[in-house]
């Protein structure tokens, strides 16, 4: 972790990215122009949130506080799935889209869940 410059060098940061990068570019574009101020805006506001609240714990030294963050990121990063999912339910993406989907947020979720559990870890050290 010594190694560590910025939160941009953080693997869950870049996973989140990821995701992020991915909703705008390839998810929301598929919505109809009547979900602009619904579902698009909720969709990229909690993939956003997913990278916000890692680089903010990134500036916090509080072990605890750290913790809190990276599960409020968690929690966007499950919501964002819920929401990709209403976006099928709705017809707006296809299975396959849905599918390109889940496998980053599986990995996302794994390494945000490993990263949580690091600290978890040294908290306790």
């Amino acid at each position: 972790m010594s190694s560590l410059k910025s939160f941009e060098d953080l693997e869950c940061w870049k996973a989140a990215r990821e995701i992020r990068i991915f909703v705008s570019r390839n998810i929301i574009i598929k919505f109809p122009a009547d979900e602009k101020y619904a579902l698009t805006s909720q969709l990229r506001r909690s993939s956003r949130s997913v990278s916000d609240n890692i680089a903010e714990r990134y500036g916090r030294f509080n072990y605890q506080e750290n913790i809190q963050f990276c599960r409020i990121a968690r929690g966007s990063l499950c919501e964002s799935l819920n929401q990709v999912i209403t976006a099928r339910d709705e017809n707006y993406i296809d299975d396959d889209l849905l599918q390109e989907f889940r496998v980053r947020y599986e990995k996302a979720k794994a390494i945000l869940n490993g990263y949580i559990n690091y600290l978890v870890k040294t908290k306790l050290e």
